[in-house]
């Protein structure tokens, strides 16, 4: 219909003309006014005349705008060379609405576009975009025009460029894409490993999704200053430093993994999300969900020695943290202005999304999953999409594609019962007759229980006989909120039993049901390898059982079992379900257990209770921590203080020894520092093995020496592949005034770099002589740091949430609910205070309720 005026978003951007001229008119320019409004972040271009319907008009926008100082829009990020010489480069990060802080756009998702992109630079930088350059025009002796190739259909947030002195290094992958890794100068010697990891990444998603990567180039940037871990922009993805750059006589066990995971995702997102896009944000899942479960399948099958299966638990029990509380939200989620829009980057979108992916990829088969993916990415490439449209695909899936030849899982020489994870189930036999009691398989039905309800079910099963009758309840920590008591889920149930490994299958769609097994049994573990997103209580002596399984032969089930028995038994002990003894009974098979899975999920439920009980009663503290350093002993003993074995052997590793290290382990203690006396007197030459050196730095940070000769390396372009290990034995060691100095430094961004302040202050928060401190910190600079990190940003989530954590008493309650309260209403609501007091409540409530039994059990089991 006609309009006089064109409303766009433009944020800070200083418009010094605009003109709508009509294609084909002899009229010129229609005459036009511009007005701002701050608040909603829009342009309107008013015309001196109506715009006619089904007419064709282009906008000429004249404007200019400062660099921005935050790590959003287009920023400017600085970074020392060898010689101490500081140099400066503008990159941008436009996601999820920040490139209207560029260049004024419809800065929405559904508005697809081709951009066509020209960049003036002088001769001794380098500029990329997204796609490559066409041809550099000389206009002065002292300034390049670059223009760039017109980008394929793509949404604002995935434009980028960079303007910048990098240098980089090229593969082309077998698909004939050219892949290049940019970073400064001085560490363009670490993005080889990068580099050969997207290569083969890239390839991987081309043969799986059957669908070419459309663009001619993939460059992966290492960016000094950056906020969140990574971004997927089509063709120019940008990573912090730590997530793309990797020194192999340096960087750790777990820096590889972390690199190889965030790779995996962003070239992920190269379909899911850059080729077919959620239609707004309140399905950011669609985008998110999806490249964190792909990280695991393509590394799965890139990268076998990794065992990426191990870590898979951990992101779905680190998602049922955050769902388990009132101030969840459903994975779609309705969500109007930038602040809810950056709530959306959370837990529930990344890896709850990922682990119900999974769940449904173990119930429709990988084929018929796999199958149904590619459906969807072909039939909306270019387009935008619902969560229906996934579930519509996902239930009209052919697995009989003539695409199937691609082997997800290794063939050769491989022990059947050591498969983990993804390959060990689609090998397991399994029945799976009793999956559904239709023909046909509605997957929206299913799936929408999962995608329009917040939280997840308990699954309770009660063993009479032949007959397992079960029961599903909301999990809910705290008050049950009246909205949540008719849920009820499509679960997909599978289980096991004393007397047979063959996986069985049951859909529960109703309240309560009864499954009759063909024999009685011993036990029976629900959720094998913990594939669904519920936990399990088993009622009568269904857990009494199962801890005798476990301290009889634990390896009759699974790693991935085990580890989720300990973490559900623990989630029970926090609904009243169960007494904290019996959780704690269960711990003490964790001195035979030798799998990383459960023993870091062991040490995932006793460390947080040893630091809420640290605050409140030192004795019952002591005898809790000594009790734990016990279970661990002979593990951590055993512990060789090299870099040899596996991945999973070193990430464990690393885990004990740091854990040993700070709760005064004396052997630990001892080696450690004798590694950091040798290292010290080497002015820091000395090589040390590079998954012991957060233990050695942690305890050499204990004297004021230590400290400074650390910070002194911190400080050094040499150590760059250290900073993070070195950060956080500064944080956990230091006294009170150096804590301040360092949060007051990370606020300033020179010595330590404002991308880490979030982590300093939660290290701090950690620190028992500086939690006080932390909050303080916090409290007084709320302005500054919402100015850096944005309301609604994943980075003042961990702060909020990581300061308070640990919270357990209602002073402390009081103190927070009063400082948010005293804030505008933006601050207050946000969700992750929400979370803080709601976990605040809960830690009061568990302490009450169990800290005089848990007295009682440490007397009584004294190891």
């Amino acid at each position: 219909r006609p309009t006089s005026a064109v409303i766009l978003h433009g944020k800070r951007l200083d418009i010094a003309r605009a003109a709508i001229l009509e294609a084909g008119g002899s009229g010129g320019a229609l005459e036009t006014r511009v007005l701002e409004h701050g608040a909603r972040e829009q342009l309107a271009l008013v015309a001196a005349r109506p715009l006619s319907p089904g007419r064709s008009y282009t906008l000429h926008i004249q404007y200019s705008a400062n660099l921005s100082e935050s790590l959003h829009g287009f920023y400017k990020s600085t970074y020392r060379n060898r010689d101490g010489e500081l140099r400066v480069l503008a990159v941008t990060q436009f996601e999820p609405t920040m490139a209207r802080m560029a260049f004024p756009c419809f800065d929405e998702p559904a508005f697809k576009a081709t951009f066509s992109i020209r960049i003036r630079r002088e001769p001794k930088h380098l500029a990329l975009s997204n796609m490559p350059i066409v041809k550099s025009v000389n206009l002065t002796p002292w300034l390049v025009e670059d223009h760039f190739d017109t980008t394929v259909k793509m949404s604002t947030y995935l434009v980028a460029f960079i303007v910048s002195d990098f240098k980089s290094i090229s593969k082309i992958t077998s698909h004939g894409v050219k892949v290049s890794v940019y970073a400064v100068p001085d560490k363009i010697h670490q993005a080889h490993y990068a580099l050969d990891a997207a290569v083969k990444l890239l390839d991987f998603y081309e043969d799986y999704f059957s669908i070419p990567y459309p663009l001619p180039k993939q460059d992966l940037a290492a960016i000094p200053d950056f906020q969140n871990g990574a971004m997927e922009n089509w063709g120019l993805t940008t990573y912090r430093e730590s997530g793309l750059l990797y020194d192999p006589a340096k960087s750790s066990a777990s820096s590889k993994l972390w690199i190889t995971m965030v790779v995996a995702h962003e070239l992920a997102h190269q379909w899911f999300g850059n080729l077919v896009t959620m239609d707004w944000w309140n399905d950011l899942w669609l985008n998110e969900g999806f490249a964190k479960f792909m990280e695991f399948l393509s590394v799965n099958v890139t990268h076998p020695e990794l065992r990426v299966e191990d870590y898979f638990l951990r992101r779905c029990f680190d998602a049922m943290e955050v769902d388990a509380l009132n101030s969840s939200h459903p994975i779609s989620t309705p969500v109007e202005d930038p602040a809810q829009i950056l709530e959306m980057f959370d837990d529930v979108s990344y890896n709850k999304g990922s682990c119900i992916l999974n769940m449904l990829r173990d119930y429709l088969t990988p084929d018929v999953f796999k199958a149904g993916l590619v459906q969807y990415l072909q039939k909306y490439s270019y387009q935008n999409t619902r969560n229906e449209d996934l579930w519509n695909s996902l239930s009209n899936a052919n697995p009989n594609f003539p695409f199937f030849s691609f082997q997800v899982c290794p063939t050769v020489g491989t022990n059947t019962n050591e498969l983990q994870g993804f390959c060990r189930r689609s090998q397991q036999t399994s029945s799976t007759a009793h999956w559904s009691k239709e023909e046909t398989l509605d997957v929206r039905a299913m799936m929408d229980t999962w995608t329009l309800q917040k939280g997840f079910p308990l699954v309770s099963v009660m063993v009479r006989g032949k007959n397992v009758h079960l029961q599903q309840e909301h999990y809910m920590k705290g008050e049950d909120s009246p909205s949540s008591k008719g849920y009820l889920w499509h679960i997909p149930l599978t289980y096991i039993t004393s007397e047979s490994a063959t996986v069985q299958r049951f859909l529960m769609t109703t309240k309560a049901d009864v499954i009759i097994l063909p024999e009685e049994v011993k036990w029976v573990k629900f959720n094998v390898d913990m594939n669904g997103y519920y936990i399990v209580h088993y009622e009568g002596d269904g857990w009494d059982r199962l801890i005798d399984l476990l301290k009889e032969n634990h390896t009759v089930i699974s790693s991935s079992d085990r580890a989720s028995l300990v973490n559900n038994i623990f989630q029970l002990v926090s609904i009243k379900k169960l007494p904290i003894s019996k959780a704690f009974d269960l711990t003490l098979y964790l001195k035979q257990e030798r799998q990383i899975m459960p023993v870091l999920q062991g040490m995932h439920e006793l460390v947080p209770i040893y630091r809420l009980v640290e605050r409140r009663d030192v004795d019952s503290a002591e005898q809790l921590e000594e009790y734990i350093v016990h279970l661990f002993k002979e593990l951590i003993e055993g512990q060789s203080w090299s870099d040899e074995g596996s991945l999973s052997e070193r990430l464990l590793r690393h885990s004990l020894l740091l854990f040993a290290c700070l709760h005064h382990h004396q052997p630990c203690v001892d080696r450690a520092s004798g590694y950091f006396t040798e290292w010290q007197e080497s002015n820091g030459t000395l090589r040390l093995p590079a998954d012991v050196k957060t233990a050695v730095y942690a305890v050499g940070a204990r004297t004021p020496a230590g400290w400074e000769f650390l910070l002194s390396k911190y400080r050094l372009l040499a150590f760059n592949a250290e900073k993070e290990d070195i950060q956080m034995a500064l944080t956990l060691s230091g006294t009170q005034d150096k804590l301040q100095w360092l949060m007051d430094e990370g606020l300033r961004g020179d010595i330590v770099r404002t991308q880490d302040l979030p982590y300093v202050i939660v290290f701090a928060a950690k620190n028992p002589s500086a939690h006080q401190l932390a909050w303080a910190f916090v409290k007084k600079n709320w302005e500054k740091i919402t100015e850096k990190f944005e309301l609604g940003s994943s980075s003042l989530a961990i702060v909020v949430t990581g300061v308070t954590g640990r919270y357990s008493t209602r002073s402390q309650l009081a103190q927070v609910q009063e400082f948010f309260s005293s804030l505008d209403e933006k601050s207050s609501r946000l969700r992750c205070v929400q979370q803080a007091i709601e976990t605040i409540e809960d830690n009061i409530q568990w302490m009450d309720r169990n800290l005089e039994e848990l007295k009682t059990w440490l007397q009584n089991n004294r190891l």
